[in-house]
C-alpha cells in the first residue's frame, strides 16, 4: 500500500525529469546550431532566433513572425510536416547562395494532435558534413568488400572437371551428377573417407539452378553433439545464458535458396534425426530458444562413410530420414578399384601441390606409379594428395622416383605391395602374411597417431585422414584382438 501512495510522487518526478532533458535537449539545438524556428498548425512562423534571421537576411527575429513560413523562406517544407506529421531529419535546403543542412520534426500536443513544427539549420554548408560522408563511405566499402568475401567462401570451389578420372567408374560418378544437378531432390553421396564427396557435392551445386547462392558444407562428426542443434538452426536472441543478444543463423538459414552439405550425417544423434527429418519435409524449422517457425529453401546433399541399412538396422539410424535422404544416391569408387585413374590424379594433385606451396611442378615417374598402384590406398585420394606433398616436401627431384615413396608408404598404414607379376592369381582376401602385416601397419598407425594427438580420436582421425567412425570400427576391430 506504501508502495503505491509512492507511485504517483515518482511519476511527479519522472515526468518533471523528462521535461527537464526535453528543454534541456530544445535550448542544446538553438544555441549550437546555425538558426532554429517554430511554426504553428497552419505553418504559421510563430517563434524564430536572431542567428537564424541574421543567416536569412531578414531585418531582426520579429519581422517573420505571424507571417507564413513560405514567404520568409520560398524553399520551406515546414508546411509539408505539419500536414503529414512527419518529420524530415536531413535535408539540403536552398536558399539563394546557401545550401544550409536542416532538420524538421513535428511538435504534437498531450493528445497526440499536430500543432506545428520545429526546425533547426545544422551546417550552413553541406560540406561541412564531409568528414562524415567520408566515414560513412569508408564503412560501407568495408561492409560490402566483408560481404563479397563471405559470399565468395560459400560458394562452391569445385566443378565436375576437377573430378579427376577416366576409368569406368568415375566417368559413372560423373555422368549420375550431372544428370542429379539438373534437379532439386535431396543427394545422399556415398563411399569411404577420402574418396571425393564434398568434391562432387560442390560440382552438383555448381552446375545446378542454385549456383548464384550459397553452398553451405557442415562436417556432423567434427561438431560437439550438444551444439548441433545450434548449428543446424541457430539461435533465438537471449536463448540461453551467455547467447548472443543479437542471435545467430544455423546452417539452413546461412543455405537460404542454395545448398547444404551434410557430411558424415551417418554421425547424426537420434534426436536430431527427427528434427532434420521435418525440415526436410516439411521445408521448416524453429532455431534454439525460439517458437516461431521459419521457412526455408535449401537442397540438402547429405554424405557418409558409413553402412546406413545397417545402421537401420540395429536401430542407430531412423529409416524414414534414411529413405528421405536416399532419393538420389551416388556411390564413389575406393581409389584401389580404379588405378588406371592414379597418373592423371597424381599430375592434378601435384599442380595444385605447387600452386598451393609456390615452388616448382614437380613430375612423376612410371616407377613411381608402379609403387603408388602396388598401394591399397585406405585412405584414398585424400591420401594420396598427402603422400604426394610428403614427397615433394623430402625431394629435391623434379621428377619423383620410386625411391620418393618408399619409406612414406611403408608408414602410412597398410604395407604397399611390390608390383604383382602379369601371370600371377590374384591371393584371397585375407590370405597369410600379407593381412597380418597389413593388420599391423593399421596398429601402429593409429598407435602413432593417438599419441601425437594425446589419446584425441579426433585429432587422430584427422592426422590419419580417415573419418573418426572408421577410427572407431578400427579400434573396435583390434580390442576384438590384439588391442592397439
Amino acid at each position: 500500500m506504501a508502495q503505491a501512495h509512492r507511485l504517483p510522487s515518482f511519476l511527479d518526478h519522472a515526468e518533471s525529469i523528462r521535461r527537464q532533458a526535453a528543454q534541456y535537449l530544445f535550448d542544446y539545438f538553438e544555441s549550437s546550431c546555425e538558426g532554429a524556428m517554430a511554426v504553428d498548425g497552419e505553418a504559421r512562423i510563430v517563434w524564430m532566433n536572431e542567428q537564424y534571421a541574421q543567416f536569412l537576411g531578414l531585418p531582426d527575429a520579429e519581422w517573420a513572425l505571424g507571417r507564413p513560413v513560405e514567404e520568409v523562406i520560398p524553399q520551406s517544407l515546414m508546411r509539408e510536416v505539419v500536414e503529414t506529421g512527419e518529420p524530415i531529419l536531413l535535408d539540403i535546403m536552398q536558399h539563394g547562395e546557401h545550401s544550409p543542412v536542416v532538420t524538421r520534426l513535428p511538435l504534437r500536443d498531450a493528445g497526440g494532435r499536430v500543432i506545428g513544427a520545429v526546425g533547426f539549420v545544422l551546417f550552413d554548408d553541406p560540406r561541412s558534413l564531409q568528414p562524415v560522408m567520408t566515414k560513412f563511405t569508408r564503412l560501407r566499402a568495408e561492409l560490402d568488400a566483408a560481404r563479397r568475401e563471405l559470399s565468395e567462401s560459400r560458394r562452391a570451389r569445385y566443378r565436375f572437371e576437377d573430378f579427376v578420372g577416366v576409368s569406368a567408374a568415375a566417368t559413372e560418378v560423373k555422368r549420375q551428377a550431372r544428370r542429379i544437378a539438373q534437379g532439386g531432390a535431396t543427394v545422399l553421396l556415398l563411399g569411404e573417407t577420402g574418396t571425393g564427396k564434398e568434391l562432387v557435392a560442390q560440382a552438383i551445386h555448381a552446375a545446378s539452378a542454385r549456383a548464384g547462392h550459397p553452398f553451405v558444407g557442415m562436417n556432423v562428426a567434427a561438431v560437439p553433439e550438444g551444439l548441433l542443434e545450434a548449428e543446424f538452426f541457430g539461435v533465438a536472441p537471449g536463448a540461453y545464458t551467455g547467447a548472443d543478444r543479437r542471435g545467430r543463423d544455423g546452417k539452413f538459414k546461412l543455405a537460404e535458396g542454395g545448398t547444404l552439405f551434410l557430411d558424415e550425417v551417418g554421425d547424426m544423434p537420434l534426436h536430431l534425426q527427427a528434427k532434420l527429418l521435418r525440415v526436410l519435409q516439411e521445408q521448416e524449422f524453429e532455431p534454439v530458444g525460439s517458437n516461431r517457425v521459419q521457412r526455408v529453401d535449401v537442397r540438402v546433399i547429405a554424405a557418409t562413410s558409413r553402412d546406413l541399412p545397417a545402421m537401420v538396422a540395429d536401430g542407430r539410424f531412423r529409416a524414414d530420414l534414411y529413405f528421405r535422404l536416399n532419393v538420389l544416391p551416388i556411390t564413389l569408387p575406393p581409389l584401389r578399384t580404379r588405378r588406371e585413374d592414379l597418373p592423371a590424379l597424381a599430375d592434378a594433385l601435384l599442380a595444385r601441390i605447387g600452386e598451393r606451396n609456390g615452388g616448382p611442378r614437380r613430375s612423376i615417374a612410371a616407377s613411381a606409379l608402379e609403387v603408388l598402384a602396388a598401394y591399397d590406398w585406405p585412405g584414398n585420394v585424400r591420401e594420396l594428395a598427402n603422400v604426394l606433398e610428403r614427397a615433394t616436401m623430402l625431394s629435391d627431384r623434379r621428377r619423383l622416383e620410386a625411391v620418393d615413396f618408399a619409406g612414406i608408404l611403408a608408414g602410412a598404414g597398410p604395407a604397399a605391395r611390390p608390383p604383382a607379376a602379369p601371370a600371377a592369381a590374384p591371393a584371397p582376401a585375407g590370405a597369410g602374411p600379407l593381412a597380418a602385416a597389413v593388420a599391423a601397419a593399421e596398429r601402429d598407425a593409429i598407435r602413432a597417431a593417438l599419441a601425437a594427438a594425446g589419446g584425441r580420436k579426433v585429432e587422430a582421425a584427422r592426422i590419419l585422414g580417415i573419418s573418426r567412425a572408421t577410427l572407431y570400427e578400427k579400434l573396435a576391430q583390434f580390442d576384438a584382438g590384439d588391442p592397439v
